[in-house]
């Protein structure tokens, strides 16, 4: 028998079988019939029309990450902004907070007032089981910009709630800012692995430190702003900002890959990344880290006040501790590339338990809450920008959205609960109450790096391996 390939204008290749003897007349006929119709077949494919592009998809000969150009960082840009405006206010609920607490919702406990910034994170992280798998469907054409618009609504309907109204900050700015923004932060996440992978920890670093500069300049912008144009027009502002962003982002991040349907609402929660045992490991690792990693960003402010008073420096804490984090998100990405992601953000993670416990927990001057809070916010960055390099190491590309919205998703359980179960711990606010919510703050960050040393060398056994 002999293989006949026909070529087809779109790659595909025909094959068909003929006879090398055949026994009869009629075998001969059929066999250059069977000819025929492949050559018919493949001049109709010709003259066909070729199959709809997704319109944010580059045309490209290969779905191999370049690493690099144009597009690839001008996408990178894009996810930045995204991130500066979803995250960015997110990390900002410090500044919120200290203001709540003493004027706008003075009236409540601090552990109400701290739910709020809970939830934010809860529903940011929570709904990345639902925006990881429909970006990996739809892209991210239709999905940023509708973020962008929920978004600066939920803050421009935040500007105008009332004083000591908590339900109405729990509506705006724990759940309808957090909706829209979870379906912008996820898809700027995702899609940069559609364009890095050997510097895919550097680019996300970038990514992740724009939630750090919105964390410098939301705080400063609620600091200066309120005493001279009240909170309802400082709050206006932020959402004109965010608005702006959003609308760069739109048009400067594209995607590569092509689209794929979205699965059956049963199959959208990917269960099936809790059999790999390096995520398993890994989650449960940043778990722990969750659960405490976000105590230091809402209440070194607090610790400033009930340490050193109305000190001058104590309003910037929370932007000295956002500014080095930008440093810890970036530089640590260039190293990871090189001496392995989960090697950097394990050492990152054990860092910053054993940075809580012997600098937080013995700060007894300003000087000292000044320099953990610059130095926290560095070793605490790979903890934040690592992870979803981490998770795009161990996963198939075309899984990376969904696999990033799963990880986020069961971290959101540790989000709600975290700063919640601290604010218990400083009803009472003073330094030995504060030292109980540090002590947890530490042995939970010591316990995450634990499992992600497990999950490190179940990458790799060898302690010195690159992973």
């Amino acid at each position: 028998m002999t293989s006949v390939i026909i070529p087809s204008p779109f790659g595909i290749t025909l094959h068909a079988t003929v006879a090398q003897t055949p026994q009869r007349e009629g075998d001969l006929e059929s066999a250059e019939g069977t000819l025929k119709d492949k050559s018919s077949f493949s001049e109709k494919l010709k003259g066909a029309s070729p199959p709809p592009e997704d319109p944010t998809s580059t045309p490209l000969a290969s779905l191999e990450p370049p690493d690099g150009g144009l597009q690839a960082w001008l996408t990178v840009l894009g996810a930045v902004l995204v991130s500066f405006s979803t995250f960015g206010v997110v990390n900002s609920y410090g500044a919120f907070s200290d203001y709540y607490k003493t004027e706008f919702l003075s009236n409540y406990s601090p552990t109400l007032v701290s739910m709020i910034g809970a939830v934010q994170v809860f529903i940011l992280y929570g709904l990345g089981t639902v925006s990881g798998p429909m970006f990996d469907a739809y892209g991210p054409r239709y999905m940023i910009p509708a973020s962008g618009l929920v978004a600066s609504f939920a803050l421009f309907m935040l500007s105008i709630t009332k004083p000591q109204q908590i339900w109405q900050q729990f509506l705006t700015q724990s759940i309808l800012f957090n909706v829209g923004a979870t379906f912008g932060f996820f898809p700027a996440v995702a899609v940069v692995a559609h364009w890095f992978k050997r510097k895919a920890a550097y680019a996300l670093g970038c990514v992740i430190a724009g939630a750090s500069v919105g964390g410098i300049v939301f705080p400063i912008m609620l600091h200066k702003l309120v005493p001279k144009i009240g909170f309802g027009w400082t709050v206006r502002a932020i959402a004109f900002i965010v608005l702006g962003s959003y609308c760069v982002a739109s048009v400067t991040i594209k995607t590569r890959r092509p689209r794929k349907p979205l699965p059956p609402l049963t199959q959208i929660v990917d269960y099936r990344a809790f059999t790999d045992i390096r995520f398993t490991l890994m989650s449960i690792g940043m778990w722990f880290n969750i659960i405490s990693a976000f105590n230091p960003f809402f209440y070194v402010g607090l610790y400033g006040i009930t340490t050193a008073g109305n000190n001058p420096v104590t309003p910037y804490l929370l932007a000295i501790m956002c500014a080095t984090s930008i440093v810890g998100r970036v530089l640590p990405g260039v190293i990871a590339d090189k001496v392995g992601r989960f090697n950097t953000i394990t050492t990152a993670t054990l860092l910053s338990g054993v940075l809580s416990l012997a600098m937080w927990y013995t700060a007894d001057q300003e000087s000292v809450v000044i320099a953990f809070a610059a130095l926290y916010g560095f070793v605490s960055g790979p903890c934040f920008s690592l992870m979803p390099a981490c998770v795009a190491q161990i996963t198939p590309v075309e899984k990376i959205g969904a696999r990033i919205g799963m990880l986020f998703g069961f971290l959101s359980t540790a989000a709600l609960a975290g700063t919640p179960i601290g604010g218990v711990f400083i009803r009472e606010q003073n330094r030995v109450n504060f030292q109980h919510l540090i002590l947890y703050t530490g042995v939970m960050g010591i316990a995450g790096s634990i499992f992600l040393l497990a999950a490190k060398l179940k990458c790799n056994s060898r302690w010195n391996a690159i992973v």
